[in-house]
């Protein structure tokens, strides 16, 4: 991948997290919480947020100090 396709990825990523986030406090805030589901989705969000780091660190050049 290109520095670009990562930066497209980086920006989709962001946005399902945003979107899981949102998800995640609906769920908790409804009178039928399920707590089976809201577990899931910050699973999910979990390795969104993994996948987003590792496509952080590509686009960062080591420095050699």
């Amino acid at each position: 991948m290109d520095e670009s396709e990562l930066k497209a990825r980086l920006n989709a990523l962001s946005l399902e997290h945003r979107d899981l986030d949102a998800a995640i406090d609906a769920l908790a805030r409804s009178a039928t919480a399920d707590m089976l589901q809201i577990a899931r989705l910050k699973k999910r969000k979990l390795r969104l947020k993994d996948e987003m780091s590792v496509i952080q660190d590509m686009l960062i050049p080591d420095i050699i100090a």
